[in-house]
């Protein structure tokens, strides 16, 4: 806790003192959202540098909010799981997200673009349910990015499981998706969707899985909050 704070007795004053520093409720939403090794929070949270993380996350241990557990069967690695007040603050995290959905401007969210973390969150929100019961890989490709950060890959097993490649997995590519990384970030976000966008997307490969594309993508959790500010 910072030596700094408020000083003041009241409840806010001194919750704020834990969470309020730079990048700790966004550490918080990764934390709440199921990462639990480093490397997994570092995707979260990719313009984070890996000291601060660390420091951010010793904090909250001493907080009592994150607890550093080693992992039984992988010799020398840890893995950071929150505590009862650390779950206990899922509701604030959400509030938060919520709030931030409905009020703040969706212009000035589009100017923090970011490929990694976008299809870092689309992976881990995606629904496999209205897809084919088989591997299925679609290949994302941003136009309007370099090469070295243009292409990604989503490879869902039949189980349910989804991983992220940003080099070809090697498998036959179910679905090829061609956009803009702004154009996916607002449907991400719930600003707008695949139908409204229609002419800015190249589709080609599976109909069936093209045609479905707004049910299984992995929207922003915060995407169901109506906004309010343009």
């Amino acid at each position: 806790m910072s030596q700094h704070g408020y000083k003041q007795f009241c409840p806010l004053a001194m919750a704020a003192e834990v969470l309020c520093t730079r990048w700790t409720m966004v550490l918080m939403r990764e934390l709440i959202a199921g990462s639990t090794r480093f490397n997994d929070i570092r995707r979260g949270v990719p313009k984070m540098s890996p000291t601060l993380l660390s420091q951010r996350l010793k904090s909250l241990e001493e907080s009592g909010i994150v607890e550093r557990k080693p992992v039984p069967t992988e010799r020398g690695i840890f893995e950071y799981h929150l505590t009862e007040a650390g779950r206990d603050l899922r509701d604030v995290v959400i509030a938060m997200g919520m709030w931030g959905q409905k009020w703040v401007e969706s212009s000035l969210s589009l100017k923090n673009l970011d490929p990694s973390l976008l299809m870092w969150d689309m992976r881990r929100n995606l629904n496999p349910k209205p897809l084919p019961d088989r591997r299925i890989v679609v290949q994302f490709v941003y136009h309007d990015l370099p090469t070295t950060k243009r292409d990604w890959w989503l490879v869902i097993e039949p189980a349910g499981e989804v991983d992220l490649c940003w080099a070809d997995p090697g498998f036959e590519i179910d679905l090829f998706v061609s956009t803009d990384l702004r154009t996916m970030t607002a449907i991400w976000m719930g600003v707008t969707d695949v139908s409204a966008e229609r002419e800015k997307f190249e589709f080609s490969g599976s109909r069936e899985i093209s045609s479905t594309i707004q049910t299984w993508l992995g929207l922003s959790p915060f995407a169901v909050q109506k906004k309010l500010a343009n």
